[in-house]
């Protein structure tokens, strides 16, 4: 006789149902709004943060914590960096931008 003990066929239901209980919660918990928005909010800070370290390595900046009893005039250990590179390519940024819009403008006219 094949599984046909009735307590064992209610145990099994039961744990379908549990596990069916539990796969269900999961999903709506992914699609909840506000754990979208947790997440999200949650990836955003962390990809910030990276771009933030990225280019502050890049600058040359080194990361250090600062806590509200620190001296202001002693927040750098030896000089402030130079912020000459990061004017220069500001600056650039500004004129490639400023030369693109003219460019199109004159196009449309013509």
């Amino acid at each position: 006789m094949p599984d046909t003990d009735p307590d064992e066929m209610e145990r099994r239901i039961a744990r379908t149902r549990a596990e069916l209980a539990h796969t269900v919660d999961a999903i709506a918990d992914r699609v909840n709004p506000k754990r979208v928005a947790e997440r999200t909010v949650a990836d955003v800070k962390a990809r910030a943060g990276f771009l933030a370290t990225s280019v502050g390595d890049a600058l040359g900046f080194a990361a250090r914590p600062v806590s509200v009893e620190d001296d202001p005039d002693r927040l750098w250990d030896d000089e402030p960096p130079s912020l000459a590179p990061v004017l220069i390519g500001v600056g650039a940024v500004l004129v490639v931008g400023a030369a693109i819009v003219m460019w199109r403008r004159r196009r449309r006219r013509s």
